[in-house]
């Protein structure tokens, strides 16, 4: 269950990861303003997963938000402290373009770092009932 939860968690920071970094490097933006950007839209991403999840599932709104937010607020936070880090460590990442292998190699590295370290985080919050056990009840 917790490789799934992460690789639940893994979709939505990438969306949002892949989303902000090429936006923020096509709009010319500075590394602060590509790193915000990127961990808005993973966690907007991956909220929106699981709140949509829930609500196909029946849940009402306030029965999706508060789902969304108790099984995925330190799931990603994890995986985008992870993440963003690893970019910022690999040199010359940050200041690669779009058409550049180093871009596009070290994002998909950072997400496999991401989601190695953020598997035993979501498997302890499992066993203690937190996490992604939340929005489990939810699942068919």
């Amino acid at each position: 269950m917790a490789i799934t939860a992460t690789r639940h968690c893994l979709t939505g920071c990438a969306i949002g990861e892949i989303t902000g970094m090429v936006l923020s490097t096509w709009w010319g933006w500075g590394n602060t303003a590509n790193i915000v950007l990127s961990i808005g839209l993973a966690f907007l991403f991956g909220y929106f997963l699981t709140y949509t999840g829930v609500r196909r599932a029946g849940g009402d709104s306030r029965t999706a938000v508060q789902a969304a937010l108790a099984s995925d607020t330190v799931s990603i936070l994890t995986m985008e402290v992870v993440d963003n880090l690893v970019i910022v460590l690999v040199p010359g990442a940050l200041h690669a373009g779009l058409g550049d292998l180093l871009f596009w190699a070290s994002l998909a590295f950072s997400l496999v770092v991401a989601f190695v370290v953020t598997v035993p985080v979501n498997r302890a919050m499992i066993a203690r009932g937190k996490g992604h056990a939340v929005a489990h009840a939810y699942h068919h």
